[in-house]
Formats: C-alpha cells, sequence, structure tokens
C-alpha cells in the first residue's frame, strides 16, 4: 500500500475546532511537523478538509532487500 508523507506548513491558530481535530488526528501537532500515514480513502478525506494547512507527498519506497539481509 503506498504511504504518504504528511507535512504541516501552516499554523492552526485560527482556524475551525474541526481542521485543529483533524490535524490532530492525523498525527500533526505544531508546524513543520512531518508524519507518514497510508494511503487510504479516510486519510485522503482529512487531507482535503485541511488541505490549505498540509503538504502532501509520496513516501519513497525503501529499496528491495539483499540477499544477505533476507537469511
Amino acid at each position: 500500500m503506498t504511504r504518504l508523507v504528511i507535512r504541516q506548513h501552516r499554523s492552526s491558530i485560527g482556524e475551525k475546532i474541526a481542521a485543529r481535530r483533524t490535524l490532530v488526528a492525523l498525527g500533526l501537532r505544531r508546524t513543520g511537523q512531518s508524519v507518514e500515514q497510508a494511503d487510504s480513502k479516510a486519510v485522503r478525506g482529512m487531507l482535503r478538509r485541511v488541505a490549505h494547512l498540509v503538504e502532501v507527498t509520496q513516501a519513497e519506497a525503501p529499496p528491495p532487500p539483499t540477499p544477505e539481509e533476507s537469511k
């Protein structure tokens, strides 16, 4: 499943309480903080609600394991 990196780039001061609670539900507590979430319809809906406060990018896929690491 795809992972999303979500970074809060604007403060929630002056925002409606619903937007503040959405940021907390996403795991964001302060400006500049980043979290990684699984991409789902629920998370996409939360991001739509606070799109003006956050930046979203796809997480980089980890490199495949080498044969030595899989042992």
